[in-house]
Formats: C-alpha cells, structure tokens, sequence
C-alpha cells in the first residue's frame, strides 16, 4: 500500500494538470491542482503529508523558482519536477535543490506514481524527525545549566575525569549529573546520549 497523502499538482496545461489528478484520486490520493507557481502560493498548505508535482516551465514564475523560494523559506514539501523539455543543466539545478525526481514529459504512470511513493514517504520521515526533535527539546529544556554543561563535554568526548576538571568539580558530581541528564533525557547509552547532542546542535 502507498503512503497516504495531499498531491500538489502545479502544472499550467490543465489537460495534463487533470489528468493526472484523475489518476491519482483514481488510487485514493487526495488532490490540489493548480495553474501556476502564484495560484499554489495562494494555499495554506494543511498539516498532513504532501509532496509537490511541479513542471518546470510555468508562466511567470517558473518551477524551480517557485522550488528555490520554498526551501529558502523552510517548506520541506519534497517535490518532483516534471518538464517536456528535459535538458540536463536544468534537472541538475533542480536536484541539488532537493528534488526527489525529475520526469520527462509525457510521464508513465508508473514513474509518477513510484516517485509520488518516495516523496510522501520522504515527507512523512521528515515529521516524524521533527516531531522527535521537538520533543528532545522540551526534554532539554528541562536540564540544569549545570547538567547541560556536563551533557556537552560528555558528547564532545571527555572522559568523567576530564569533565570535573573543566567544571571545577568532582567526578562523583560528574557522575551524579550524567545519570540525571541520561534519565531526563531517556538516553540509554553514551552513545544515544552523543547522537542527542548532534541533534541538538551542542557544542563543546
């Protein structure tokens, strides 16, 4: 079964744009169309799994304007980009921007529906990370200044030992911390503790 999800279908000939939403209702995806980079800008996007179809060559602005404008203001909705004019340079430019697929007009079914699998399985990893991290931060928020400083110097890889004599303290009172930011934070392993800190951006 694919993963279930909003398909955004940016496409400025409504035959193809109408088509493809046929096919995609056809196998139970919910469906926005639209005709152009301005009218998809105009939509308050819904909190659920989505990905975006998006040809490239659209009047006014153009797909992969329309792609670069979304990462740089933080939309993370994978998108696949589609064109009858696939020239390389510009699947090139559209993959380094993050683009899960580039398909070539006309599109089979089957690549359209294999790439539609990926982004919304893409999009729904995405959450679950940030809905983890979300919540890895308010567990952090939690922590002492104390037990943050001692959480930093164990993930930058100082021993107990070296951690007390950066802190001025004891090591019994480094241990006494670790264990409390390793219960607060559900850490089973030194390990799971460091992978934490990267998440969470420290730094040593």
């Amino acid at each position: 079964m694919p993963p279930s999800g909003v398909v955004h279908i940016v496409d400025d000939d409504r035959a193809v744009r109408e088509s493809l939403g046929d096919l995609l209702e056809s196998l139970h995806y919910k469906v926005a169309l639209y005709g152009s980079a301005l009218d998809f800008l105009k939509v308050e996007l819904s909190d659920a799994p989505a990905c975006l179809v998006l040809d490239v060559r659209l009047p006014g602005t153009s797909g992969l304007e329309l792609q670069e404008y979304l990462t740089k203001i933080n939309v993370g909705i994978p998108v696949i980009l589609m064109t009858a004019f696939g020239d390389i340079p510009m699947s090139v430019r559209g993959m380094k921007l993050g683009a899960v697929d580039f398909l070539t007009k006309p599109i089979r079914d089957q690549d359209l529906l294999d790439a539609i699998t990926a982004a919304i399985r893409k999009d729904i990893d995405r959450r679950d990370d940030n809905a983890h991290l979300a919540q890895l931060q308010e567990r952090f928020a939690l922590l002492t200044t104390r037990e943050r400083q001692v959480m930093t110097l164990v993930a930058s890889g100082l021993m107990n030992k070296q951690v007390a004599s950066e802190l001025s303290i004891s090591e019994a009172t480094v241990k006494m911390h670790r264990g409390s930011v390793m219960r607060k934070l559900g850490a089973k392993t030194a390990a799971m503790l460091v992978r934490m800190a990267e998440a969470l951006q420290l730094q040593g």
